[in-house]
């Protein structure tokens, strides 16, 4: 294992501060001298440098999980289970310098980041019950004198890779479980919002977890690919767009690895003409705009059926007006800006892209006044109307702020048109009509599904994933799917001295 040379994440002034890896319990700083700026997106200023991994670096964290694996998988499952109820306990103290943390490096609002936490939290408190989910099945007498058993035991050395939305939540999506599995772990977070993973890594320590069962390595290409495909690495875990979704799948699996990649998603609301408009369009509002629309769950696309279409477009003009568009940790804020200024340029091209391509531009997010900072990289609430289906602004993951509105007839129309996408993460529907809404339950394309709830996460014992391209790989995340994940089935099938058949068998074995 390469020597590496001790770091604080916290340490220096906020513009001189140096993030690090965390590698076999300790801070540590990496030896690429590689670096890539950190900003407080509010402000449009740099606050501090993160190092970006070498392959030596990644490897080095590999080689350390893997030389802590035994001890952890040999570690009963309810003394892992101990060490995250700890870990629980450590992050619900630390909430608000975590949330802040958020804030600070990704932009969204300190309530949401809040929010954010308290999500990923809810899968540590699943994972603290694994135990029980770890037990095997028996059967008795499946022969004469023979028992057969099954039982769940760690995949290995562990990989996350997650994005930059999410620093908290997706990371504790992926390693309370993978750790109460009796697995070990080395997660590549978004190099854009570092510094909450690092801080978690610390809590993990502080709880108890012996050095090496989880790492962190910042990083950008070199350290994914270095994951990718060592040897030593037994299953990836990642949460990004559909392009690297994909790259990851066939690259990992190419290495022999087991591996979940989700990526992008194009979320459909379906509003019906006997919905509630006004709560729709409230509904709408938080599932398009929260978090400047950097969820992979936000709603993008609003379907009003029949005469809906109007109304809604009104309503939600109204409530724009009245959004509040600022710093994330002022008060009454409603949206914080983009993570970055490039991402800024890419969401503001695709406004001018639907202006190009025909579409009714109703509010234009351009043209909001924010006060205060104004190199921050803010943009507002933007609006479109009269949403072709060819459309390029309908076809693809804009990731900000940005809402299109698709008219259709009938719901028949709506339903082919949330089928036809080639994403299928999340969909929604608005009515009072009960057949209506089970009818969409049954027959929508898509691995998440809302009556009445615009953003259906699935809470922690429940599997989130999406259905199409938002998904590689046969199973979701955290519940009982992340569970199979993070475990191999072993059957075992036993008779004793004194039940053997005299004389050797020839034959296919058969149970008698």
């Amino acid at each position: 294992m390469a020597k590496l040379e001790a770091v604080s994440p916290r340490s220096g002034s906020a513009p001189e501060r140096r993030l690090g890896h965390y590698i076999d319990g300790r801070a540590v700083a990496g030896t690429s001298g590689r670096f890539a700026p950190v900003y407080d997106p509010s402000r449009g200023a740099i606050t501090g440098h993160v190092a970006l991994a070498s392959a030596e670096d990644t490897r080095t964290a590999i080689e350390a999980a893997r030389a802590a694996l035994p001890g952890w998988a040999d570690t009963p499952a309810p003394q892992r289970a101990r060490v995250l109820f700890r870990f629980k306990a450590l992050l619900e103290q630390h909430a608000d310098e975590l949330a802040r943390m958020i804030t600070l490096e990704h932009g969204k609002v300190l309530g949401d980041a809040r929010g954010e936490l308290a999500r990923g939290i809810e899968v540590v408190e699943f994972a603290c019950g694994i135990p029980h989910l770890l037990k095997g099945e028996f059967s008795d007498s499946v022969g004469t004198g023979i028992d057969s058993w099954s039982v769940r035991q760690p995949v290995g050395v562990c990989s996350g890779i997650t994005p930059f939305n999410f620093p908290a939540m997706v990371p504790l999506w992926m390693v309370p479980i993978a750790l109460a599995c009796g697995n070990t772990f080395v997660l590549k977070p978004s190099e854009k919002d570092p510094g909450c993973p690092l801080r978690m890594a610390e809590l993990l320590t502080e709880a108890g977890l012996p050095g090496g069962v989880f790492n962190v390595v910042n990083g950008d290409a070199v350290a994914v690919e270095t994951l990718l495909a060592d040897p030593h690495v037994d299953a990836v875990s990642f949460v990004g767009s559909t392009p690297v979704a994909e790259h990851v799948y066939r690259t990992a699996s190419a290495h022999g690895k087991r591996v979940q990649a989700l990526g992008g998603a194009k979320n459909h609301l379906i509003v019906m003409p006997d919905a509630d408009l006004k709560q729709a369009a409230q509904a709408l509002m938080g599932a398009a705009f929260g978090s400047a629309g950097e969820r992979c769950m936000a709603v993008s696309v609003a379907v009003a059926v029949g005469d809906s279409g109007d109304r809604l477009v009104r309503e939600l003009r109204a409530l724009i007006g009245r959004l509040e568009v600022g710093e994330g940790l002022r008060e009454g804020v409603d949206m914080g800006p983009l993570v970055t200024r490039e991402h800024l340029d890419r969401v503001q091209s695709y406004i001018e892209l639907g202006v190009k391509e025909g579409a009714d531009l109703v509010v234009d997010g351009r043209e909001s006044a924010i006060s205060g900072h104004p190199e921050g990289f803010y943009l507002g609430a933007t609006l479109f109307d009269h949403v072709r289906p060819s459309m390029r602004i309908y076809k693809e993951e804009i990731f900000g702020p940005v809402l299109a509105v698709v008219r259709v007839p009938d719901f028949e129309r709506a339903l082919e048109l949330v089928n036809a996408h080639e994403f299928g993460n999340g969909a929604a529907i608005f009515t009072r009509d009960g057949a209506v809404a089970r009818r969409f339950c049954h027959a929508v394309q898509s691995g998440m599904v809302g009556v009445n709830v615009p953003i259906p996460v699935p809470m922690a014992f429940h599997s989130f994933g999406g259905w199409k391209r938002s998904l590689f790989g046969p199973l979701h995340m955290h519940g009982p799917d992340g569970v199979r994940f993070y475990t191999r089935l072993k059957t075992v099938t036993a008779r004793w001295p004194g039940t053997l058949a005299s004389g050797p068998d020839f034959i296919m074995p058969t149970m008698k």
